[in-house]
């Protein structure tokens, strides 16, 4: 009597069995655990992470312009509402602060001050004198000048505080050539509203239009 033929392929056929059921039970397993990313819904983009401000082109903290180089030192000289000395390792920089314009401070008989002149450099200096600041340029101006944003040690900049306290102006002249900020115009509005620094004054005239009028013009009244 002929023995039944064995069945080669059954031990084979029985792995491959065994490999599918717990295959697909790992993926039942994993398809029930949370996996800690949150589901898209249909038609809904996937939600972006918060970009850090410094990242974004254009901007720095706080939104304020990215400049093109930065200087950091003390500031050794305030010499007026927009304007200080920077005494750096490689030599000392003047900066012109970036978007303000602040009341004149005279320069003799034919360039007299404006109101509010000193007020303005006194409010400056507060914020700003024989402290380590770190100057987010822009350019140089025609005089030399270091063009920038001077941030203080809480993130902002002394330029926005300036004109929030109502002690320098947006500066919009020449349809807004120099306002880099372009925050600055409401910061002068709630300035202005609040009554603040300057702003106390009806007559206050832009510096821009002082140093035209009363200094080409000699039309100080």
């Amino acid at each position: 009597m002929r023995g039944r033929p064995s069945f080669r392929g059954g031990s084979k056929l029985t792995a491959l069995v065994v490999a599918l059921i717990l295959a697909a039970a790992g993926a039942i397993v994993n398809w029930l655990q949370p996996s800690g990313r949150q589901e898209q819904r249909p038609g809904e983009r996937p939600a972006a992470s918060a970009p850090s401000v410094q990242n974004q082109p254009g901007a720095a903290a706080g939104g304020i312009p990215q400049g093109s180089y930065a200087l950091t030192g003390t500031i050794v000289n305030v010499a007026d509402g927009d304007t200080v000395t920077l005494r750096t390792a490689e030599g000392q920089r003047r900066i012109r602060m970036d978007s303000i314009d602040a009341p004149e401070e005279g320069h003799g008989t034919e360039q007299p001050g404006q109101p509010d002149a000193e007020a303005s450099r006194k409010h400056l200096a507060s914020l700003v004198a024989g402290k380590t600041l770190t100057a987010q340029c822009y350019e140089q101006d025609q005089y030399g000048r270091d063009v920038c944003a001077l941030i203080l040690d809480d993130g902002r900049s002394a330029n926005r505080v300036q004109v929030e306290d109502g002690y320098a102006w947006a500066y919009t002249a020449r349809k807004g050539d120099y306002l880099r900020d372009k925050a600055m115009p409401e910061l002068q509005r709630q300035a202005k509203a609040a009554g603040r620094g300057l702003w106390t004054r009806r007559d206050a005239v832009q510096p821009w239009k002082w140093r035209y009028d009363c200094w080409r013009q000699r039309q100080c009244g």
